[in-house]
């Protein structure tokens, strides 16, 4: 048996593949290395893989995760995932590569992440061989869910937000002040709980409000980081993501603005993902 993972931030999909190329999909939390390590992860793994999964039955493992860069993020996953499904073959590989292959198979183009997090690359048709560091939570993620996230949390402790939103934001989370802050200084994955804010955003699209505050972000991610690559406006945009998805009608809009032509743009990659996997093992 096959397994393939995406790993986002906030979520891993996984889908076990039979040997009559049956798929079966599973989820579990993110397994961003940056927030948790070996034990973590194992310790995950072994609480919220399917009790039918019989890990031993898994001779293949392919997992690609958020932030999975260096020796050392891939040696926390990797270990991780040996420990736990002890007789697979088990490649570790990041989550833009998974993007690339997922939007691109084996065709060279540009393929973006715009999830909790967000990440961009040129692809040659096998690997990346460019990629603008988007510098994570804290310095960068422009058009992000923790991007967006942070301005409307900013926004709302601010007095910022308009008085209709300011209300239902404050009723939907009931978090004040002393809360938020807690949860971003003291609390483990401060990323997934900004991002969540994003769905605000979403259930709001059509205040004038949420639009700008997901507009700018997505501006801000082309003018810090689409642009910086050459020749950027020879490629299609191509994203994954959830925030790039359900924000899809904005992020054309900003692309083109841009100069850059629309392709394909998906909610996740695992379909893609298994198919190009599937294409390899043939």
């Amino acid at each position: 048996m096959i397994l393939i993972a995406d790993g986002g931030s906030t979520k891993t999909t996984w889908c076990l593949v039979d040997a009559h190329s049956k798929r079966s999909f599973f989820h579990t939390e993110g397994y961003n290395p940056e927030f948790i390590g070996t034990a973590g992860i194992i310790a995950s793994l072994q609480q919220n893989l399917p009790t039918t999964l019989v890990t031993t039955d898994v001779t293949e493992l392919h997992y690609y995760g958020a932030s999975v860069v260096s020796p050392l993020q891939v040696a926390t996953v990797a270990n991780a995932m040996q420990a736990v499904f002890k007789t697979a073959r088990v490649f570790v590989g990041h989550d833009l590569l998974a993007a690339a292959r997922a939007l691109l198979g084996r065709r060279p183009g540009f393929a973006a992440i715009l999830g909790t997090g967000t990440n961009s690359c040129v692809y040659d048709g096998k690997q990346i061989t460019h990629n603008v560091d988007s510098l994570g939570y804290f310095l960068g993620d422009e058009g992000s869910g923790a991007f967006i996230g942070k301005q409307l949390l900013r926004d709302y402790l601010r007095g910022l937000m308009p008085t209709d939103l300011d209300a239902e934001f404050r009723t939907s989370y009931s978090l004040e002040r002393e809360a938020i802050l807690d949860h971003l200084y003291n609390q483990p994955f401060p990323n997934r709980f900004v991002a969540s804010f994003a769905k605000f955003a979403y259930d709001n699209h059509s205040s004038s409000y949420c639009q700008q505050v997901v507009k700018e972000a997505f501006e801000l991610f082309f003018r810090n980081i689409i642009t910086k690559y050459s020749n950027y406006q020879a490629y299609t945009f191509n994203c994954v993501g959830s925030v790039g998805y359900n924000f899809r009608d904005a992020l054309t809009q900003v692309a083109t603005a841009h100069g850059m032509t629309v392709g394909k743009i998906i909610c996740a990659p695992i379909d893609d993902l298994v198919s190009y996997h599937l294409a390899e093992a043939s």
